[in-house]
């Protein structure tokens, strides 16, 4: 009992110590004056999703601003006021570029700020697993299968979500700023049921693909992993440096 005890605390500090360092820009680095990204997390989440993300984005040298909404509490528009008081409390007027990187759901946000909003010194953009031609989940209409239950529990912006011309994605104006994609491929048996494939098991590759993207590139990654992938950080950081993935 004593060694499973010790083993145990022993685990327990290797995973404290691992996200520790892997979060130790946050309280080290003051990127103040750098070029600023505007970080929004997903559905049902915080910042706190976004925290490994973060601290890659500090390391890499820029002042990052992590935007926390009510995402499971109100329609889109509400999110997007909230949203858009908050950039603008940061960044509207900043003197330094400002990028935007979102996650799901926070993509489109992004998205829907910068069609409403001129982002003085705009910078670039990187969405991933956005779904930006709707959910194929949000689409299913039997009341008796489990994304109908969840989404009935995600709230009012998950339930617009759906494809074609009548959900929140499709009301979005092309970009008119460099965009970059990135998405998941690591699907599941249980959302395969209602998913097309390849998809990172809550949304579709085919609905990340944006039309006037600049690059796509896509990890075998589930869709939550998306924002805590290391690879994928490199990736985001690439695309905000230079235009362009590694490929």
């Amino acid at each position: 009992m004593k060694k499973l005890l010790w083993l145990l605390l022993g685990l327990g500090l290797a995973v404290g110590a691992y996200y520790s360092f892997k979060l130790l820009p946050l309280v080290t680095t003051d990127n103040t004056g750098n070029e600023k990204v505007v970080l929004l997390h997903g559905l049902g989440r915080s910042e706190m999703a976004m925290l490994q993300l973060e601290s890659a984005l500090t390391a890499a040298g820029f002042d990052v601003h992590s935007v926390g909404y009510p995402s499971m509490d109100e329609a889109p528009a509400t999110l997007l006021k909230t949203v858009a008081d908050k950039i603008e409390t940061c960044c509207t007027d900043s003197k330094q570029t400002v990028h935007f990187v979102g996650h799901s759901l926070g993509g489109l946000l992004i998205r829907a700020y910068l069609a409403d909003h001129e982002q003085q010194n705009m910078g670039r953009v990187v969405l991933l697993g956005s779904p930006n031609k709707g959910s194929e989940l949000a689409d299913v209409e039997d009341t008796e299968t489990l994304p109908t239950r969840l989404l009935e529990m995600a709230g009012p912006t998950a339930k617009a979500l759906r494809t074609g011309p009548s959900g929140f994605p499709a009301s979005l104006p092309p970009p008119h700023y460099p965009v970059g994609i990135i998405a998941g491929t690591r699907d599941n048996r249980l959302a395969n049921e209602w998913l097309p494939i390849p998809n990172d098991g809550l949304v579709s590759v085919d609905s990340a693909r944006l039309n006037g993207m600049d690059d796509f590139v896509s990890f075998d990654v589930t869709h939550w992993d998306l924002r805590s992938d290391p690879r994928v950080a490199e990736q985001v950081v690439a695309f905000l440096e230079d235009g362009r993935f590694e490929h």
